[in-house]
């Protein structure tokens, strides 16, 4: 057999950057097909899959976004690593049950404080309330409450969501508009049932299309779920592998991009919990060592930004009813020419992600 090749930091940095259209704008995609692509956008707030979106598509705008949510064609949803996420109708049908061993597993963290509680019962009762009209999660604990008033009720609140695949309904999501969180059933809010739990041989391709180069460690960080190593040696025969500079080996498409470690990558602004910094045991590829931990405050996560494919940096967006600054902290010095990239690409996100009539690019503090 021969031996595999070692692929460093860098080139996993760019091979993932153009997997994720991240070393240029892409206009073969439009929004719900990148979503697609992207198997998800995390979505704990509401913006930042529209600047996820923007960093990575040409020409888009949030309101095309926002029409396929309020269309039902994208959905929010708890599905990856238990946080929400933005996916397609058919991947909320399919992915989610895919990643209910995960639910399970965490649900059962917290079964001591579920004293009483049936959790057929509980599902049959949450299912009654949302499918007749959306329920926010407080009105949902209050009511379960009642029932089991020996439970915690956050512990109430996680049974619910990981019993039942509820979906945030709109007008939470949606640019400019965005409400409370209501939740129904996924079946209720898109007219049709789950499909049984899908073989996780796809998921995995998809992954890679998205994420790879990547070990199995990465994809199961991604996913929440354990034991995929004998669905990657499944496939085995039908991918490549290489090796990083620990000796970890590394699944990968075969006809999957892996370009040159020195090809360029432009400066990009991305959101908070962008996928691209989250989505692999060993961040290294995206995330310095140097670096690591920087981009957060306590529980505060900030947007990020890359140099170089890296990051380097965090933002902050501030806007007026008729102007909009962005304060841009780098993590280390830039040179004149980096400055400028930077400085530029922030212009064309003011002129494109807002509506003011006049905007500022400042290098200053962010984090406080």
């Amino acid at each position: 057999m021969a031996p595999q090749t070692t692929l460093t930091p860098r080139a996993l940095n760019r091979a993932t950057l153009d997997r994720q259209h991240l070393l240029r704008r892409t206009d073969a995609l439009g929004p719900k097909e990148a979503v697609a692509h992207l198997v998800g956008l995390q979505a704990q707030n509401v913006k930042p899959p529209y600047f996820a979106l923007w960093a990575r598509l040409a020409g888009f705008r949030p309101e095309q976004l926002s029409a396929l949510i309020e269309a039902r064609e994208l959905v929010r949803i708890v599905t990856l690593r238990s946080t929400i996420h933005l996916h397609t109708a058919d991947d909320v049908l399919t992915l989610r049950p895919l990643v209910q061993a995960a639910r399970d597993r965490e649900l059962k963290q917290f079964r001591g404080q579920l004293e009483g509680v049936d959790l057929e019962r509980l599902a049959e009762t949450v299912r009654g309330l949302v499918e007749e009209r959306p329920y926010t999660m407080k009105e949902i604990r209050d009511v379960l409450g009642e029932q089991w008033p020996d439970a915690t009720p956050f512990a109430l609140s996680l049974a619910a969501r990981c019993t039942l695949p509820l979906v945030q309904v709109t007008p939470r999501g949606l640019w400019g508009r965005s409400g409370r969180v209501a939740l129904t059933t996924a079946e209720h809010w898109l007219g049709r049932a789950p499909g049984p739990v899908p073989a996780p041989d796809d998921t995995v391709l998809r992954y890679l299309a998205a994420f790879g180069p990547a070990s199995v460690k990465d994809m199961q960080t991604w996913a929440g779920l354990t034991r995929l190593g004998e669905v990657f040696e499944r496939l085995r025969p039908v991918l490549v592998t290489f090796r990083d500079e620990n000796g970890v080996e590394l699944f990968d498409l075969p006809d999957a991009p892996r370009p040159d470690e020195d090809t360029p990558a432009p400066p990009r602004f991305l959101p908070e919990f962008d996928n691209l910094l989250l989505s692999h045991a060993d961040r290294t590829r995206v995330i310095p060592a140097e670096h690591w931990g920087r981009s957060w405050k306590g529980n505060q996560a900030f947007s990020t930004l890359l140099v170089d494919g890296f990051l380097a940096g965090v933002w902050r967006l501030e806007e007026g009813k008729e102007h909009a600054v962005l304060t841009v902290q780098p993590f280390g010095s830039l040179s004149r020419a980096r400055r400028d990239e930077v400085a530029a690409e922030g212009e064309r996100l003011l002129a494109e992600m807002t509506s003011a009539t006049s905007y500022d690019v400042r290098f200053g503090d962010v984090m406080g």
